[in-house]
Order: C-alpha cells, then sequence, then structure tokens
C-alpha cells in the first residue's frame, strides 16, 4: 500500500489532533480501531510525528516506538542535536526493523555510536554518514563485519576515510550499488581496485575531489563495473582522457558522467561516449577548455537522450555544438552556457526552433556570454516549458527584452543583473567618483 503526499499530509494531522485528545477520548480510539489497524497507522508517520504520539498514553506509546515503525529515519533536522547515545538508543530500538537511516551532518556521532548501531541493525540497506567527520576507517569495518545487505553508503566530507575503508566495505559488503566517498581525499587506486573487485553491482560512484586518483583508478573501474549508471568525478584533476576512455568502453550503461574541472581531457573523450554510451542523459564538463564543437558534434548524432548539459566555461564552442544539439537532442531540458562567450543570437535561434524547445526544455544559462542580445529572448518565447534563464553580465540584454519575454512566459524565472547609474561626480569635484562596487556596497 502506498499513499499520495496528499494522504500523508492528511494523514498526518488526523493523527496530530488525536494527539490532542483527552485520555477519555483516546481510550474510544482504541476501543474503535483495532490494535493492528492503529500500527498501520502510525508506519506512515514522520519521526516527529511518531514521538508526538508516543506522548499520549501508555498504549500508543507502546505502538508508535514499535520496531516496525521506524524502518526509514532521516534525523537530518537534528543534527546539532544528535549524539552518539542517540543512534545506540534507535539501533536498540529499531533493531532488524531498520532499512534506511541519515545521519547527515550529525557532527557528535563517531565510530563507537556506529559500531553499536551495525552490531544492532544488521538489516541496513541505506546509510547516509554524509559530513559525519568523526568517523574513520573503524566505521566501515564495523560495517563491513555486521551489515552484508548494505546497498547505499554516503561517506562524504568524512575527510579520515582512507583506502582501508574501501577495502573492508568489499570484504563484507558484496551487494553494495552506492558510494559516495567524495572529498575522502586519502583514497587512491588500490582502495578503489579493491572495492570494485569485490563489488560487481555497483551502480553510482560519486567520487568528487578525491584528488588522488589518477587513469589507473578509472581503468579498475571500466574493468570491473559494467553495472555502472552514475559516475561523479569532478575536480579530479589529475586523471586524463586515458582513463575515461577506458570507463566509456567498459560502462555502457552509463547515463550520468560528470568531469568538471578536470582540465586535461579533450575532444577524444566526447568521442568515446558517443560510440560507447549512447543512453546518456546527464553530462557535466564545466571548465573542460580543451573541448570543442568537433567533439559535441560526435556526442549529439549518437547520444540522442541527452537531457542535462553543462557547458560552463567551454570557451572553444561556437553555435555549432547549439545546432547539432537542437537536431539530436529532442530531450534536453537544462543546458548551461556559461561563460561560452563565442555562442551567438544564430546558436539560441536554432535551440528555440528545435524539438527540444517546445516542451522540454526547462532551463538555459546564458551568463557572461556577451554576444547574445534582445534577439536570443525573442527565439526562446516558444519554449512553453521553461522555467529559469540565467543573464548575469549579458550585457547586450536590456530590460524591455525581458519584459517582452515575461508577456510570452509570465511564470518565467528571469535572473538579470543591471548595473546602477555611475553618479556624476560633485560639483566642483571636491568628492571622489565613486565606481560602481561602490554603489552597491
Amino acid at each position: 500500500m502506498t499513499l499520495k503526499l496528499s494522504q500523508l499530509m492528511r494523514l498526518q494531522s488526523f493523527i496530530l489532533k488525536l494527539c490532542m485528545f483527552s485520555n477519555s477520548d483516546e481510550a474510544v480510539i482504541n476501543k474503535k480501531l483495532p490494535k493492528e489497524l492503529l500500527l498501520r497507522i502510525f508506519s506512515f508517520l514522520d519521526v516527529v510525528t511518531l514521538c508526538r504520539c508516543a506522548q499520549v498514553s501508555r498504549s500508543w506509546n507502546v505502538l508508535a516506538l514499535d520496531g516496525s515503525n521506524w524502518q526509514r529515519i532521516d534525523l537530518f533536522d537534528f543534527q546539532r542535536d544528535i549524539e552518539g547515545r542517540v543512534v545506540e538508543n534507535i539501533s536498540k530500538r529499531c533493531g532488524g526493523f531498520l532499512r534506511k537511516l541519515s545521519l547527515r551532518g550529525c557532527l557528535g556521532v563517531g565510530d563507537s555510536a556506529l559500531r553499536t548501531f551495525s552490531q544492532n541493525c544488521r538489516n541496513i540497506e541505506l546509510l547516509s554518514l554524509n559530513g559525519c567527520t568523526k568517523i574513520t576507517d573503524s566505521t566501515c569495518n564495523s560495517l563491513s563485519k555486521f551489515c552484508p545487505k548494505l546497498k547505499h553508503l554516503d561517506l562524504a566530507s568524512c575527510t579520515s576515510i582512507t583506502n582501508l575503508s574501501l577495502k573492508a566495505l568489499s570484504e563484507g559488503c558484496p551487494l553494495l550499488e552506492q558510494l559516495n566517498i567524495s572529498w575522502c581525499d586519502q583514497v587512491t587506486k588500490d582502495g578503489i581496485q579493491a572495492l570494485v573487485r569485490s563489488c560487481p553491482g555497483l551502480k553510482g560512484l560519486f567520487l568528487k575531489g578525491c584528488t588522488q586518483l589518477e587513469d589507473e583508478a578509472l581503468k579498475h573501474i571500466g574493468a570491473h563495473c559494467p553495472e555502472l549508471v552514475t559516475l561523479n568525478l569532478q575536480t579530479c584533476s589529475q586523471i586524463t582522457d586515458e582513463g575515461l576512455i577506458t570507463i566509456c568502453r567498459g560502462c555502457h550503461r552509463l547515463q550520468s558522467l560528470c568531469v568538471s574541472g578536470c582540465a586535461n581531457i579533450t575532444d577524444a573523450i566526447l568521442h568515446a561516449l558517443g560510440q560507447n554510451c549512447p543512453r546518456l542523459r546527464i553530462l557535466e564538463v564545466a571548465r573542460c577548455s580543451q573541448l570543442t564543437d568537433v567533439g559535441f558534434t560526435t556526442l549529439a548524432r549518437n547520444c540522442h537522450e541527452l537531457e542535462k548539459m553543462d557547458l560552463e566555461e567551454c570557451v572553444q564552442i561556437t553555435d555549432g555544438t547549439l545546432i547539432q544539439l537542437s537536431i539530436h537532442c529532442p530531450r534536453l531540458q537544462v543546458l548551461s552556457l556559461s561563460h561560452c562567450e563565442l555562442i551567438t543570437d544564430d546558436g539560441i535561434r536554432h535551440l528555440g526552433s528545435g524539438p527540444c524547445a517546445h516542451d522540454r526544455l526547462e532551463v538555459i544559462e546564458l551568463d557572461n556570454c556577451p554576444l547574445i542580445t534582445d534577439a536570443s529572448l525573442e527565439h526562446l518565447k516558444s519554449c512553453h516549458s521553461l522555467d529559469r534563464i540565467e543573464l548575469y553580465d549579458c550585457q547586450q540584454i536590456t530590460r524591455a527584452g525581458i519584459k517582452r519575454l515575461r508577456t510570452h512566459l509570465p511564470n518565467i524565472k528571469v535572473h538579470a543583473y543591471f548595473a546602477p547609474v555611475t553618479p556624476p561626480p560633485s560639483v566642483g569635484g571636491s568628492r571622489q567618483r565613486f565606481c560602481r562596487c561602490c554603489v552597491l556596497l
């Protein structure tokens, strides 16, 4: 049984009203509704509402705190208050019922609490420890020893994590499908090698900011992760075409790739993606300044399912790239062209008349595109799904042009900046002339 959001909100409202009843009212409800039904109702409630229900009466306390109601817990909203003993108590209460737990941002939680948690909650499948900076390799050793069903693990910004954690996970968590170790900058190719050899079902790898990774690590991924769907290598500045081509050739199911900030890559990557990864939907290549129209032409002609592209600061691309995208990528929804200074109104004209324009395109970012004028806004007025457009520092865009666009797309969010007029110097020259920065301040 699944409930729609509106139904769930009504249910929560009903329960909260019940929580305000007197003991006699609550006794009547208990007589009218069997415990099994109340327990079923409680299973749809969030942590806060369950805790309120637990305070109504002894009978409701037992029902609300029943482990079956605590299969999914997200403590992000209480991150400042959560300490190790809270996690330990939750684990004892939930036991084997708990499937999903998010401790994202809970800075007070450390290895000791997570060892107790691992021992008590051996059926855990999804665990987020994002930003839990106290944890070390010891936590991954505990998970490896007691939690063989773990599928999703988020260790982003847990900077004490090393290769030892990945080796431990490879030994005890063979079902792992998604791992986020972004900003764990002590991880090297040795840890990646151990992980991918023992976890062949990996579908998502988030390695953002793992600055020690080189092409050798990518070769291991390409050789052992045929199911890989999502790969994030943002700011892994040492990787080159060689490693990424191995990924493309070994991971044909790849749908999302982020290599923003990997300045060494060239058009060879775009050719490899086009030839090997036809299911690609998301490509983020911001600040990859060696990419050109030639590479994007191959990509567009072969990857027709593209939905989101971040091409910010791909400074060599021209209208030619937009022409190819407009022809071959009918599903395009989000396109960032910020700081692509060679883009002109003609490229936007092709985009605005392409198959993605009328029903698909939702966001277009044109910050710092100096050749863009009000004519581009005219070309976009038929994009009925367009929700947001970024126009910061587009010097030739005017307020009048934006106003005309809004007559066709009244709900569009337009983010633009118009510098205030610099005030003239005072009479007699006694006061210094203000620059624009001073006016803003």
